[in-house]
């Protein structure tokens, strides 16, 4: 009972403390607040109206009343780069880090300031060289980050993939798919010049990098059919059944091409139909099309699309009926059905894209590596319009 007594009295002594400690924070707020120059806060309204031209011209003013305003010189220079202005941006940080009085954590933030200046504007040999010299600073992870970026952009797989490894190691995460996705940049370029076995050699390690690389084992197979090796090819391809079944489109034409080879046409056909009837899929039909068109004839033909196209109705898939359609109907009905086939083949076309699912880019091919955002296996092995129906 006595604990709660002098509990109850000490209520009022903590409420006067801080009371008192607010006030205390409130005046030096307002003091330190005056002491800013006017023009200060003219700049940062502008920027929260979204205004960073006339920001910029506010806070040139103070930097030139007030030549020692680091963190001005910081903000100024951030705006230069976000507007573009990158010369004028690579100015006001190099002229930051001439300052001999300039304290050691904010030179190194300065130097880091630079790297992105020479970065956004194109200048990557002198951006790899200040990245460099941050590389045992408090900036490390940030500065291994933008040279793994440099290394991509200028193909240096090799360098990337010590990049990346670097950055594991200093503990800014897991990077594994890149790390295979480097490894198989490499291995397509020796396969380009028909150097099999290291583009084998270099695909083995992307696949120890990340043992569910689909890129990996599609190449694979390129160098085994390469080599003339088609059976172990085709043995290859179809591995990617079990990492990714919608990714079995990306090979289906190849399974075709090698069963046709190995003069098993019809086998070959029948399991693209498998596959079909597991994940459908627009570019696997068409795949399966033609080689029913060819081994099966024109009623088997218009058999398979309509049944895909009642399980999965999509454009795309109306065009490819009315391709089979066209070869059957009376020759005088022909040029009416011609005029919708080619006005649903416009429509189809434009929803015939891949598209990034973490920038949205749409392009016509498929890409392992987004041309918008630079991101490694955003692309579902699916065009668009085939995403819109499923979900």
């Amino acid at each position: 009972m006595e604990f709660e007594i002098w509990w109850l009295l000490g209520i009022p002594l903590f409420f006067t403390l801080g009371w008192s400690a607010a006030r205390i924070d409130i005046r030096q707020l307002i003091s330190e607040s005056r002491s800013l120059p006017h023009g200060y806060f003219k700049g940062l309204n502008f920027l929260l109206n979204d205004q960073p031209d006339k920001a910029i011209d506010a806070f040139i003013d103070i930097v030139r009343l007030d030549p020692e305003a680091v963190d001005l010189h910081f903000a100024l220079g951030n705006l230069f780069r976000r507007r573009g202005e990158t010369e004028r941006a690579i100015r006001v940080h190099q002229n930051l880090l001439a300052r001999p009085d300039l304290p050691t954590e904010q030179k190194t933030q300065a130097m880091y300031e630079l790297g992105q200046d020479y970065l956004k504007a194109g200048l990557l040999d002198r951006a790899e060289e200040t990245y460099n010299l941050l590389v045992n600073s408090p900036f490390e992870a940030q500065a291994r980050r933008a040279l793994l970026e440099i290394y991509q952009r200028e193909k240096e797989w090799a360098r990337a993939i010590e990049a990346a490894n670097a950055l594991q190691e200093c503990g800014a995460g897991g990077r594994q798919k890149e790390i295979a996705q480097f490894y198989c940049e490499i291995a397509q370029d020796e396969l380009v010049h028909t150097n099999t076995e290291a583009a084998l050699a270099n695909l083995e390690k992307a696949l120890a990098a990340d043992r569910n690389n689909v890129r990996a084992i599609i190449l694979m197979g390129d160098v085994y059919m390469a080599n003339g090796d088609t059976e172990i090819a085709l043995s290859t391809w179809r591995r990617v059944e079990q990492q990714s079944v919608p990714h079995v489109a990306l090979v289906a034409q190849r399974l075709m091409d090698a069963y046709r080879k190995l003069d098993k046409s019809q086998e070959g056909l029948n399991l693209l139909k498998n596959y079909l009837a597991e994940a459908p899929s627009i570019d696997l039909l068409e795949v399966a099309f033609k080689a029913t068109l060819e081994l099966e004839g024109i009623e088997a033909v218009n058999s398979l699309v309509s049944e895909e196209l009642r399980r999965t109705p999509t454009l795309l898939g109306l065009d490819k009926l009315l391709d089979g359609r066209i070869m059957v109907v009376p020759p005088e009905v022909r040029p009416e059905l011609a005029i919708i086939k080619n006005l649903v083949h416009g429509y189809a076309q434009k929803l015939a894209r891949y598209q990034c699912s973490n920038c949205g880019f749409k392009a016509r091919q498929f890409y392992w590596h987004c041309p918008g955002c630079s991101k490694w296996e955003t692309y579902p092995p699916r065009r668009t319009e085939e995403l819109n129906v499923m979900n």
